[in-house]
């Protein structure tokens, strides 16, 4: 749907990493073209489409940035990028917490409500526990971010967690619903559909693992 696309590529090949530039290619530039929208599990609102270049050229002044720090420029964003997905984790479990005890007060079971089983009120009090823990680091992350402190580690470190418990609360959550969890009419369906990409967006689990780990040990 965008006017405008940031493209990575190499503008100068045999420089590896430092041969890499961001150059802005608009629409209806000659050789750019789109595909077909992917058919994905969730986020149907937003499209995800095939682009294909061929031989596309572009003026110099659509550079972005410098030549040859595309990929700096790319890295120096990850922190924020990552925070960003942190928040979002966070936020969306607030909200399906609360989906979840309406649902549990409400939903009657044997005669009670589900909230009178043992059960469903510790695996609230866990969620809540959790996301709590939670909400105070990713408050702190924004600090440091504000004060331009906010490292490739931590922000690592708080992409990595929020969006693994996110992951496992939604599905808790989805659980607590019964079948009506499945039914796409329920916003707790959609929300466990849309952010299993969390979990890979911005660098996947394992990537934030690798980060973490070099920084730990020292291994590069």
């Amino acid at each position: 749907m965008a006017d405008l696309v940031i493209v990575a590529c190499k503008t100068n090949p045999t420089e590896g990493a430092k041969g890499m530039s961001l150059v802005i290619v608009e629409r209806g530039d000659e050789g750019f073209e789109r595909g077909r929208n992917l058919d994905k599990i969730g986020f149907h609102a937003q499209d995800t489409s095939e682009l294909f270049f061929d031989n596309v050229r572009v003026p110099t002044f659509n550079l972005l940035g410098e030549e040859g720090r595309g990929f700096v420029q790319l890295v120096e964003q990850l922190p924020q990028e990552r925070l960003i997905v942190a928040v979002r984790c966070v936020a969306q479990v607030e909200a399906a917490l609360q989906w979840t005890v309406d649902y549990t007060n409400e939903r009657k079971a044997f005669g009670k409500p589900l909230t009178g089983f043992q059960n469903t009120r510790f695996k609230l009090a866990e969620i809540q526990a959790e996301l709590v823990t939670q909400r105070v680091f990713i408050d702190k992350c924004i600090e440091l971010l504000l004060a331009g402190e906010l490292d490739a580690v931590t922000g690592a470190i708080a992409k990595m967690k929020t969006s693994e418990f996110m992951c496992q609360a939604l599905d808790d959550c989805l659980q607590m619903h019964g079948g009506y969890g499945f039914m796409a009419e329920f916003p707790i369906a959609k929300a466990w559909a849309d952010n299993r990409y969390a979990r890979i967006a911005g660098g996947s689990t394992e990537i934030m693992k690798e980060i973490i780990s070099r920084e730990l040990t020292g291994q590069r």
